[in-house]
């Protein structure tokens, strides 16, 4: 009865956020991962389950397989002078119990401010934060439930705007078959104030949904998401003809992912995110559109990993995740 109570209050506010966000949105770096490995897998994955404190960020139920006292640091290469960084913490206080902290930073260092013709008369900085609070409540039978808190704010020179927004998630495990599920409302909120005043903005909801599955005999691992569940009707592809797809349509709201495990302690990931190949091919890059791919080790106190991928079309990243179980 637990479970089904769970479920159904996800299910609600799912509608919710679904209905009430569907414009253009702010505060869109939350949509970067700072997660090496999913990165690596696409940039979105909210089924895999693993010991990775970096997971949390996509999916808040998968801190119930985060070890006790676990920390987490990252860092992303992005555009030039823009300093990213991220953390995580997760503590368990039970076996059904966990709670964790995550913070992001997006620094973008000093512009010039110019006039109407172009003088600089001087400079001005921008940057965006967001810290959360999550807990994850495992339900049994391979079932688990998250919810995340978080508070928003970024400051582009005079004009700034603060938000509070909520991930819930849920998250099914089947060891046995080597099998997880993951289903994620991200971004559910408002803005308490805006960056001008009177014109109130969006966070950018996303309803997510992927599984993730081992291959029997084979160190592989796949997994498939489905992301931005709630625009099928919008075009977010490369497409000169001007002709819509119904084919384009539904791949651009699915990223590919692969794992290859050469032993228990290392992984090998490549993953292919179509919107974003074709966003970056519509803006004139066709290189690696949307390819992206890493690697990490595993013991069982330390993790390491490293990813590559492009987001921009003049620029390509690097993400970088150290955790350590205290």
């Amino acid at each position: 009865m637990n479970k089904v109570r769970w479920i159904l209050s996800l299910a609600l506010l799912f509608a919710l956020g679904a209905k009430g966000q569907e414009s253009s949105s702010v505060f869109n770096f939350l949509k970067i991962p700072l997660s090496s490995h999913i990165a690596a897998l696409g940039g979105e994955n909210v089924s895999l389950t693993q010991d990775d404190p970096s997971l949390i960020f996509s999916n808040p139920a998968i801190a119930a397989a985060v070890n006790d006292n676990s920390l987490n640091l990252d860092y992303l290469t992005y555009l030039h002078d823009t300093q990213v960084m991220g953390a995580a913490y997760v503590k368990v206080f039970s076996v059904r119990h966990t709670v964790g902290i995550t913070g992001r930073l997006f620094n973008y260092g000093s512009m010039d401010q110019t006039d109407e013709a172009g003088n600089v008369i001087g400079s001005f900085s921008a940057k965006d934060i967001a810290l959360s609070g999550l807990y994850s409540y495992t339900m049994g039978n391979g079932w688990v439930g998250g919810a995340a808190c978080r508070f928003i704010y970024s400051k582009y020179a005079e004009y700034s705007s603060f938000s509070i927004g909520f991930d819930v998630g849920l998250h099914y495990n089947n060891e046995a078959k080597n099998f997880s599920f993951g289903l994620v409302a991200k971004n559910i909120g408002a803005q308490l104030s805006s960056f001008y005043e009177g014109q109130t903005e969006h966070l950018p909801f996303d309803l997510q949904a992927g599984i993730t599955q081992g291959i029997a005999h084979a160190p592989f691992r796949i997994s498939v998401t489905l992301r931005d569940l709630t625009r099928w009707s919008k075009r977010y592809y490369y497409n000169p003809e001007g002709k819509d797809s119904f084919g384009r349509k539904i791949f651009n709201h699915v990223v590919f992912g692969v794992d290859f495990l050469p032993t228990d302690n290392t992984y090998i990931a490549l993953g292919y995110n179509c919107r974003r190949a074709n966003e970056l091919k519509a803006a004139g890059s066709s290189h690696g559109a949307g390819l992206s791919f890493g690697g990490g080790f595993q013991a069982r106190r330390l993790k390491v990993g490293v990813s590559y991928a492009k987001y921009h079309v003049s620029v390509s990243s690097l993400t970088f995740n150290v955790s350590y179980s205290l």
